[in-house]
C-alpha cells in the first residue's frame, strides 16, 4: 500500500506493509489532516519513525467486530494495552503501555490503511462530512480544556496562537460567552478568529510586542483568568506567564520539539496553576460538528492526494496555511 513515513526523511512509499495486528479492525483511510505535531516530529519530537498522521475519517474493511464492516468511522488514537486501571475506567489516554497512532509506537492515518482496536472507532452519521470528520480529533483535543478548567461568562481568557489548533480553542469556548482575546502573528488568522467571536491582537513577529492591532489598553490593564498558549512555540509560555494573574491558570496545548526556558519564581511568587492539556472525548465533538454548531470550512488551506504528501507537508508548514487535508480513498 502507499503510506507518507518519517524514518529520518518524510518519503512516500508504494510497497507499505499491510497494518493488520492481530484482533484488531482495519480501516481504509479516506482522508486525513496534518497537525502541527505531525510538522515538530518531522523536526524531531517524540522520537517516533513510521507512518505520520492521526487525524483522520475512514471506512471499515475488516473487523471482528462484524457490525463495523463498511461503517464510516474516526478513531480514539490512544491505544492502551486493556488491562491496567486506566484501561479498565476506559480512558486509555494515560495508559503506560498506550501506543498512539502516528506518535507513538503505531503507524498512522497517512496510508491506504491504519489499524485500531475496535473499541477505539466510532461510527460517525451521514450528515457529518469527511472533510469536517478530519476535524474530530483536534476538535475534542480543544474541548478538552472544557473538562479541565472551569470557563464560562465571566472568565477573562486569552489565547496565545492563531494557528489550527488553536483556531479550534476559540470555536470550542466562544460557546461559554467568556470575554476571549487571541494573541498572535498573522492578520489573516487573527480575522478567523475575530469573526468566531474573540478579540484578537497582532504581535510583531519579530520582537515579540503588541503592536496597534487589538486593544493595546486591554493587553496592558487585564489580567487574564485562564491563558491558553496555543503557539507551538517556545515563546508561548513565557508570554502566558506574564500576562496571568496571579492564582490564574495557564493550560498548556503546544506540542513542540524545543527546550522552553522560562522565570519559575514568576509561578511561584504569583501561584499560577499550570495544567497540560492533550486528548479529548471524540462524540461531543462529533456532535458539534454534525450540527453546524462549530464550522470548520474557513479553516481548510488546501487538499492534497497522498501522493503529493510531501508538497503537503511543505505547504502545512507554510506560516500562512491552516489545516491541509490529505484525500487518501
Amino acid at each position: 500500500m502507499k503510506a507518507l513515513r518519517f524514518d529520518g526523511e518524510l518519503r512516500v512509499m508504494r510497497d507499505a506493509p499491510m497494518p493488520r495486528r492481530a484482533n484488531e479492525t482495519l480501516v481504509q483511510v479516506i482522508s486525513a489532516g496534518i497537525c502541527n505535531t505531525d510538522l515538530e516530529i518531522v523536526k524531531g519530537y517524540a522520537g517516533f519513525h513510521g507512518t505520520l498522521g492521526h487525524e483522520f475519517v475512514g471506512r471499515v474493511a475488516e473487523s471482528p467486530e462484524a457490525s463495523l464492516v463498511g461503517r464510516r468511522v474516526v478513531g480514539e488514537i490512544n491505544a492502551g494495552c486493556g488491562d491496567c486501571s486506566r484501561c479498565r475506567a476506559m480512558d486509555a489516554r494515560h495508559c503506560p503501555d498506550r501506543t498512539v497512532l502516528g506518535i507513538k509506537g503505531r503507524d498512522g492515518a497517512f496510508a491506504e490503511y491504519l489499524s485500531l482496536p475496535a473499541r477505539n472507532l466510532i461510527e460517525i452519521p451521514a450528515e457529518l462530512s469527511d472533510e469536517a470528520a478530519v476535524f474530530v480529533e483536534p476538535l475534542a483535543a480543544a474541548l478538552q480544556i472544557l473538562d479541565q478548567v472551569s470557563i464560562d461568562s465571566s472568565t477573562n481568557v486569552a489565547v496565545i496562537g492563531d494557528g489550527k489548533l488553536a483556531q479550534l480553542v476559540v470555536r470550542a469556548i466562544a460557546h461559554t460567552g467568556c470575554r476571549m482575546l487571541v494573541v498572535g502573528k498573522h492578520s489573516s488568522k487573527l480575522d478567523l478568529a475575530t469573526r468566531a467571536g474573540a478579540r484578537s491582537l497582532l504581535v510583531d513577529s519579530e520582537h515579540e510586542k503588541p503592536s496597534a492591532k487589538g486593544s493595546l489598553n486591554s493587553w496592558e490593564s487585564e489580567p487574564f483568568d485562564v491563558v491558553i498558549e496555543a503557539s507551538g512555540s517556545a515563546t508561548g509560555l513565557p508570554l502566558a506567564i506574564s500576562i496571568v494573574r496571579p492564582r490564574g491558570t495557564i493550560v498548556l496545548k503546544s506540542t513542540h520539539h524545543r527546550l522552553t526556558e522560562i522565570q519559575m519564581s514568576a509561578i511561584v511568587v504569583n501561584e499560577i496553576t499550570i495544567v497540560g492539556s492533550r486528548c479529548g472525548r471524540l462524540r461531543p465533538a462529533i456532535g458539534l460538528l454534525a450540527t453546524g454548531d462549530i464550522d470548520v470550512t474557513e479553516l481548510i488551506t488546501a487538499r492534497l492526494t497522498l501522493e503529493d504528501g510531501i508538497a503537503a507537508f511543505d505547504r502545512a508548514a507554510d506560516a500562512s496555511a491552516m489545516k491541509v487535508i490529505l484525500n487518501v480513498a
